[in-house]
């Protein structure tokens, strides 16, 4: 029998498992509380960042992608060959994503006279300050923690800046926060002559077949017990996944999807209907998408399935339900993108 509420309403089904949602993240929410004001009671037991406490709290509040991200060599050198190929000498910088400060650091190394750079993560914003610090760059580079919409010019920056850099991307391009921030800081922090970076993007994609990948996501029954119900916590929009480490059917060729012109374009929430010549008879289940960063200066980066090093995975963008396709005929549909997420029907 359902709960009913004090109006003496019966909760549904679906709204029982909104409230259990809530109560699992308030549940986590609540036992980090506890653990920070235990660890603050008891300041001693919090010996330095080698305490067990101190690595409880940044595993769950820095993402593990930070790691494979500083070493992914070709990213680091891509975006300090564009950064030295394209900021103006003694430019004014803003760095969205400070992350450890990499980039803060290489715009200097270019030839930036001050770079401020923000981070809405009061852990990573303070490995930034105290790495700045040993680099010997702490009198050109500022730190902010906070995010980018909550600088001002005349108050955090002195003037607009001269070089917008906003490397925050997912697999699929936007999961970040790309288009908002950007979107924004290039309306009220970036000098009207100002330069972006990137400047713009692409995402490409291609159908595929695959019931391993598919089932990433989704559930029916498991060991004679329908329990597909646990559909309800599946994925929304796109997803990470190492496409080469998976069976799977190609159904298209590479085609591009959507563009941004993250210098002037508009950025905001959209859709596109595409139509996708098909190369091989099958049920198509899904996108399968990656980017293609143009950082300036004839410089690019790119997350396609054949750049096995990038620590970027690909995008998989399912569809609700598998769309039989021929080959030689065509498969129309519908890719939308709002601030964070892309899906397609």
């Amino acid at each position: 029998m359902s709960p009913i509420t004090e109006s003496g309403h019966e909760i549904s089904p679906g709204m029982r498992l909104v409230l259990a949602a809530l109560k699992t993240q308030a549940q986590e929410i609540g036992r980090l509380i506890d653990a920070s004001t235990a660890a603050l009671a008891d300041p001693e037991g919090l010996t330095g960042p080698d305490s067990d406490v101190f690595a409880d709290i940044a595993r769950h509040t820095v993402p593990r992608w930070h790691f494979a991200m500083l070493n992914d060599t070709e990213r680091n050198a891509a975006l300090s060959e564009a950064l030295r190929r394209c900021i103006p000498p003694g430019a004014v910088v803003l760095d969205i994503g400070s992350g450890t400060g990499l980039l803060a650091m290489a715009a200097v190394r270019a030839g930036a006279s001050r770079v401020y750079t923000c981070e809405e993560n009061p852990l990573l914003a303070e490995i930034a300050r105290q790495t700045v610090a040993e680099h010997g760059m702490s009198d050109v580079i500022t730190v902010f923690n906070k995010r980018s919409t909550h600088l001002s010019v005349g108050r955090e920056l002195d003037r607009p800046a001269d070089v917008l850099i906003s490397e925050i991307v997912d697999c699929g391009l936007i999961g970040e926060g790309l288009l908002p921030s950007v979107r924004d800081a290039r309306e009220r922090l970036l000098a009207p002559d100002g330069l972006m970076m990137p400047v713009s993007a692409r995402i490409h994609g291609r159908l595929i077949r695959s019931d391993v990948i598919a089932n990433l996501n989704r559930v029916g029954s498991a060991a004679g017990f329908d329990v597909s119900l646990m559909n309800a916590a599946a994925t929304r929009g796109h997803f990470p996944v190492r496409l080469n480490t998976w069976p799977h059917e190609v159904l298209s060729e590479p085609q591009e999807l959507v563009s941004f012109d993250l210098a002037s374009g508009p950025l905001g929430p959209g859709s596109r209907r595409l139509s996708v010549p098909a190369t091989a008879d099958g049920e198509a289940q899904a996108l399968v998408a990656w980017f293609e960063m143009d950082l300036g200066a004839g410089i690019t980066l790119h997350n396609s399935p054949q750049n096995t090093t990038s620590h970027w995975m690909q995008a998989l963008i399912p569809f609700e339900k598998p769309v039989p396709v021929t080959a030689g005929g065509r498969f129309e549909f519908e890719l939308r993108w709002t601030d964070l997420l892309l899906t397609a029907s």
